[in-house]
């Protein structure tokens, strides 16, 4: 039998395994719960924003360390598309995971709830599936919203409307932020090819097309300004509840705005312009005359651009950019302060790319080349095995719908999605991927002009039905300019037969898988 003291030391050892126990079950319950928890969704976006960035190897050497800071952290997708060059197709065919054939949103005045009424947006699923939902800025286009997407923020009013009246309220009556106005001053430019329009009495718009606003300080309660400051108000009140936060900035859409320090970090003498930039919107010999709009449809409407007014706006867009990257750093500071990172996806992405002169195009509308098209996506997911690396895999923004839903244990959407999960590549970026990549155009927001098809390193894009207003082929490896059109090269038959054949399938299905 055991004596009195070894009694006492069962007992005390019986206690303190009791209590290791009970410590050990709080802990595993506590470990548990943190591994059950939902992750939340921190949803960036972008409008008319190229693939101009730090980490994208910027050809004018754009300044975003924010960004090139969470391409380090995260997954940085250096070839993603977009489905349309134009903000309400894109952003409709994004948020809903249908193509704009599908959502039938094929220009600015077309709502998708109007024309598809029984999709299920990306934030109305997270709404549906428990999520707190807060928008701030522009996520859907700025003529519409999606009331039932918001648990706030949400607006059945344009946000065009709300943020134009805004502005007006406080510039003019309450003097929250400054502002000055810049017109470039007009230099000889060459005259413009035959065919393309002068405004010789131009409308609003086109009279301030070459307009730059530089802003006092670091923009005071500018609009842009004020979309990161609710999005880290949001941070703060929902930071204990699963939430999919959508902070959407309007820049670098024209016009071109950033405080005067955005503008100080670039130097236009230095900015070089691509070898193919044009005074005037042109059409290059062997290239079919749809591939360039003959009239710009955000700057330097109706009228030609010299070389230095051509810097100088290019440096306004860059400034805007870098304003943009600011803002963006503050809500992920603010993220990370709250110590919210290790359980928060973080998504940065672009509607579509756009051209600073290229060919003579100022817009993305209509633009079917690369750089209308390839788009900034960057994806931090903590738990993702891939982080800190690049994937050089053909996606497109149709795929970060079932991308969300797949990391965040969701539901899908009883009306199916059409694009496919990135989560292979976030794990492996370098993971087999074969799938192309399409976007379409359309002049007349009804019928469909040209369709663009990317796969391994060949751009094809075909205007007309069968292409009988011309097409174009690219090799991106050798010539990413896009320079020389092989379309008709008869050394190049075979690849274009194959290309040919896809955006005729893209173009004449229903639905896609």
């Amino acid at each position: 039998m055991p004596n009195q003291s070894q009694k006492r030391t069962t007992r005390r050892q019986f206690i303190a395994q009791a209590a290791g126990t009970a410590i050990a079950g709080v802990l595993t319950a506590s470990a548990s719960a943190r591994e059950t928890k939902k992750p939340n969704v921190l949803f960036f976006m972008s409008d008319d924003m190229r693939v101009e960035l730090g980490c994208y190897g910027s050809h004018f050497r754009a300044q975003t360390p924010n960004l090139d800071a969470l391409a380090q952290q995260g997954v940085r997708f250096d070839r993603n598309f977009c489905q349309f060059p134009l903000c309400n197709p894109s952003r409709a065919s994004l948020l809903t995971g249908q193509v704009p054939l599908d959502t039938k949103v094929l220009g600015n005045r077309t709502n998708f709830r109007d024309t598809r009424p029984d999709l299920t947006s990306l934030p109305q699923l997270f709404r549906e599936q428990g999520y707190v939902t807060a928008r701030t800025g522009k996520i859907f286009h700025g003529g519409y919203d999606d009331p039932k997407a918001w648990t706030v923020g949400g607006s059945d009013v344009s946000i065009a409307a709300i943020e134009a009246a805004s502005e007006q309220s406080d510039e003019d009556t309450q003097g929250k932020y400054h502002q000055h106005r810049e017109i470039i001053p007009s230099q000889s430019v060459p005259p413009p090819p035959a065919g393309i329009p002068v405004s010789k009495t131009q409308d609003a718009r086109a009279a301030h097309s070459d307009e730059i606003l530089i802003l006092d300080g670091d923009g005071g309660e500018h609009p842009e300004n004020r979309v990161a400051e609710t999005a880290i108000g949001y941070l703060r009140t929902y930071r204990d509840q699963p939430f999919f936060i959508g902070c959407g900035f309007s820049k670098p859409h024209s016009p071109p705005t950033a405080p005067q320090r955005f503008f100080d970090l670039y130097d236009p003498a230095k900015l070089e312009l691509t070898p193919d930039f044009a005074a005037w919107p042109t059409v290059p010999s062997g290239f079919p005359k749809a591939a360039i709009r003959p009239r710009n449809a955000d700057l330097f409407i109706g009228r030609g651009a010299s070389t230095t007014e051509a810097k100088e706006v290019i440096r306004a867009y860059l400034a805007s950019i870098s304003w943009v990257d600011w803002n963006l750093g503050r809500v992920i500071h603010e993220l990370d302060a709250l110590g919210l990172r290790d359980n928060t996806i973080i998504v940065f992405v672009a509607d579509h790319g756009y051209q600073l002169g290229e060919k003579g195009k100022w817009s993305k509308a209509g633009s079917l080349f690369e750089m209308g098209t390839r788009v900034p996506l960057i994806i931090h997911d903590p738990r993702a095995a891939g982080n800190g690396q690049t994937s050089t895999r053909l996606v497109q923004s149709l795929d970060i719908y079932p991308t969300l839903v797949e990391l965040c244990g969701l539901s899908r959407p009883s009306s199916g999605l059409q694009g496919a999960s990135l989560t292979p590549l976030l794990h492996r970026p370098q993971s087999t991927w074969k799938r192309p990549a399409f976007s379409l155009w359309s002049e007349d927001g009804k019928t469909i002009h040209g369709v663009a098809v990317r796969q391994d390193h060949w751009r094809y894009v075909e205007f007309g039905a069968d292409g009988k207003n011309g097409s174009m082929l690219f090799n991106e490896q050798s010539d990413p300019l896009e320079m020389h059109n092989l379309a008709e090269d008869s050394g190049h038959t075979g690849i274009r037969d194959e290309l040919s054949k896809l955006t005729a399938a893209y173009r004449d299905r229903t639905r896609l898988a």
